[in-house]
């Protein structure tokens, strides 16, 4: 098994590493987004979070990572119903992938050899409590991402094919990334992740060489690396557990929810998502910095996180949709 770069180590990118902690403390955000040029870390933030989470209890053998035996779904095979420890999983969604390969389908193996009838589980499955990435998302079949969207909106991945009549928990972070040069996503589909975040290669010359030199030395010494920075993904690992506890009971104000539908207003998002996810994200982020209520500077931290991609186009403005938002930020809470 590869092992996972220290996520405390990663150089920078402190939106996307915002963006993650905040889903990792409330995965009902609806996933995060992230556009950018390659070779900026990415893969390796989710992979490093993942990583540093506590590993799941779950049935050793369960398609769908059951933590309980009771929850085990009918079609499943499971024969010990053993709780093994196991870390928090993150799976690939290639390009191409079929719709069959994602929510699963028939066994045809087993229906050819035994003449019965079995559900051979999909990704969706493998991706329960834990992460699915979808690298170059915006490459990826309109269809499938349609799919992948209602399903982690939902928590649940029903498969009506072949005879077949399926229903199994699929609750997950999804993650996608792209790069905007080679084609965007469209803007319903922009709407529906709850965060995004733009990431950039660092010009920066010292930033540039700390990121050639952490690399290079977790490669050369893994051990002494990840013992050097085990600290501070302990930090932030229990930063996330109880923020996970706080949340539930961090406050949000009748002003601060009318702050959250102005702003909305003020950059012309369509629907309610918008402020809902806004709302959602600053009451994460006030738990996590263990704050008992969220506040306007929360708000402001995480508008772009949850507004910028919800923008439509306004060819009159030159200004990037960044600087759209930090604007109505500092119209609207002043």
């Amino acid at each position: 098994m590869t092992t996972a770069f220290p996520f405390s180590a990663i150089v920078g990118q402190d939106d996307m590493k915002q963006a993650l902690i905040l889903t990792a403390i409330d995965p009902g955000l609806g996933g995060v987004l992230v556009f950018g040029d390659r070779g900026t870390g990415k893969s390796t933030a989710v992979r490093a979070l993942a990583a540093l989470l506590p590993p799941i209890r779950q049935v050793a053998g369960c398609p769908v990572n059951s933590a309980d035996p009771a929850d085990i779904p009918d079609w499943a095979q499971v024969s010990e119903k053993e709780l093994v420890e196991r870390p928090t999983p993150v799976v690939d969604l290639p390009l191409g992938v079929t719709e069959d390969r994602v929510t699963g389908a028939l066994d045809i193996e087993r229906a050819l050899t035994r003449g019965e009838k079995a559900f051979e589980p999909g990704l969706l499955a493998r991706a329960n409590r834990g992460y699915l990435y979808i690298d170059e998302v915006n490459l990826l079949e309109d269809h499938i991402v349609d799919l992948l969207l209602d399903v982690a909106q939902s928590g649940v991945n029903a498969v009506e094919r072949e005879g077949l009549s399926i229903r199994h928990p699929a609750r997950f972070v999804l993650v996608g990334s792209g790069n905007p040069e080679e084609g965007e996503l469209r803007p319903q589909l922009l709407d529906r992740f709850g965060l995004s975040v733009e990431v950039a290669s660092p010009t920066d010359i010292d930033q540039r060489i700390e990121v050639v030199r952490r690399r290079d030395a977790f490669e050369s010494d893994t051990e002494s690396f990840l013992a050097y920075w085990q600290a501070e993904d302990a930090r932030i690992r229990d930063a996330i557990l109880a923020a996970r506890q706080a949340l539930r009971d961090t406050k949000a104000t009748d002003d601060l929810l009318r702050d959250c539908a102005q702003l909305a207003v003020a950059l012309g998002t369509d629907g309610l998502r918008g402020e809902l996810t806004l709302l959602k994200a600053a009451r994460a982020l006030a738990a996590y910095e263990g704050e008992g209520a969220v506040s306007r500077e929360h708000l402001a931290r995480v508008a772009p996180l949850a507004l910028a991609h919800r923008l439509r186009r306004d060819p009159l403005d030159e200004a990037g949709t960044g600087a759209r938002v930090a604007r109505a930020v500092a119209d609207v809470l002043q």
